[in-house]
């Protein structure tokens, strides 16, 4: 590994999702920062908020489908409709639990889309995804 990525984001409704999938992240040690939010409200928030005088800009997100209140291609929806300062250069993974054909081809015809994975995150899908879309750094 030549360098770190700066941050990952977990949108998933479940904390002992998060949980988990923090601990495979944090064993492979391939990024600076992990957030965790519980909805996809919560992460359009997140990706639309100024910190330290820059916006969050995760090189990565981890995204479930069944979530209550907005699921996750509700969640694809409104963050295609971000301006590009907020999604420039974010790869988005849907890790998921849905097993439906439906949902896999769903993915694979969204544009924003770039992997669709079951849960649990492991090691393996995780070294998959880094080594596809940054593979100067993996």
């Amino acid at each position: 590994m030549k360098e770190q990525l700066n941050k990952i984001l977990l949108i998933d409704d479940s904390e002992a999702d998060n949980f988990v999938h923090k601990r495979v992240i944090k064993k492979c040690n391939v990024t600076k920062s992990i957030v965790a939010k519980l909805s996809g409200e919560s992460a359009l928030e997140y990706l639309t908020t100024l910190e330290e005088d820059q916006y969050p800009n995760p090189d990565l997100i981890f995204l479930d489908i069944n979530m209550p209140g907005m699921n996750g291609w509700e969640f694809l929806e409104e963050y295609d409709k971000l301006d590009e300062e907020f999604k420039a250069g974010i790869v988005v993974t849907m890790l998921t639990t849905s097993s439906s054909p439906d949902d896999r081809a769903r993915a694979q015809e969204n544009g924003i889309i770039d992997h669709f994975e079951n849960k649990p995150l492991t090691s393996e899908v995780l070294m998959k995804v880094l080594e596809k879309h940054f593979p100067e750094r993996f």
